[in-house]
């Protein structure tokens, strides 16, 4: 294994072991999901500037009122579409709708006011850089073939969802693919998009969260 994978690895390792101590049943909550999240979000942020090898390109930004627009346009999109597969999960199965509430009972512990601005500020930009910006950037690098970076858009999307599959909830596990997928396919399409995607994590986290549950 090269070096590089064996940083990749241990980052991941990292991420999964912070998921499960989030989520898992013998630990969620403890001391506070949100700040608990935040820590997370501030090591994610560490080792993604720490293990990457072109760190200017996590801040470059081309056309920054497209990727603005983009981002905006993004996150009310995928909105839409949780949207629209809260009411059709609930109609087909009864487990759904109590599972969603679940994953809203963790709103806990902060005022929204709070609990907005840490999605929006960190949070949420911690995950993109660090799923998108480094574990996939990373993946299409590291794997050989012509398809490394199509294999590298579903490992990571599959990955991204399986470590929240300690929450025991299958609803945050399959909306964790779906998200997963929607940005890693617009990156896997466009690298460039990363800013735009980095402001549709946090604005559809704040959304989903605070500002318009579903």
């Amino acid at each position: 294994m090269t070096r590089d994978a064996s940083k990749l690895v241990i980052a991941v390792g990292v991420a999964a072991l912070l998921w499960f101590y989030m989520f898992s049943p013998w630990t969620a909550g403890r001391p506070n999901f949100w700040i608990v999240m935040s820590v997370a979000a501030i090591v994610l942020t560490t080792l993604t500037i720490t293990f990457t090898l072109d760190r200017t390109s996590l801040a470059k930004v081309e056309k920054p009122l497209l990727q603005l627009v983009g981002g905006v346009a993004i996150a009310f999109a995928l909105w839409g579409v949780f949207w629209v597969g809260d009411k059709l999960s609930s109609m087909m199965f009864s487990f759904a709708r109590p599972e969603v509430d679940a994953v809203y009972a963790m709103k806990t512990g902060l005022p929204p006011s709070v609990i907005t601005i840490l999605l929006l500020a960190l949070i949420g930009p911690a995950e993109e850089l660090f799923w998108r910006g480094y574990v996939q950037r990373t993946l299409a690098r590291l794997l050989p073939g012509r398809r490394a970076a199509d294999v590298a858009f579903v490992m990571t999307a599959v990955v991204y969802a399986l470590i929240h599959v300690w929450s025991l909830n299958f609803m945050l596990v399959m909306a964790a693919l779906v998200a997963g997928c929607v940005w890693g396919f617009i990156f896997r399409l466009c690298p460039k998009a990363l800013p735009a995607l980095i402001i549709s994590h946090a604005l559809w986290d704040a959304l989903v969260f605070v500002i318009l549950p579903i």
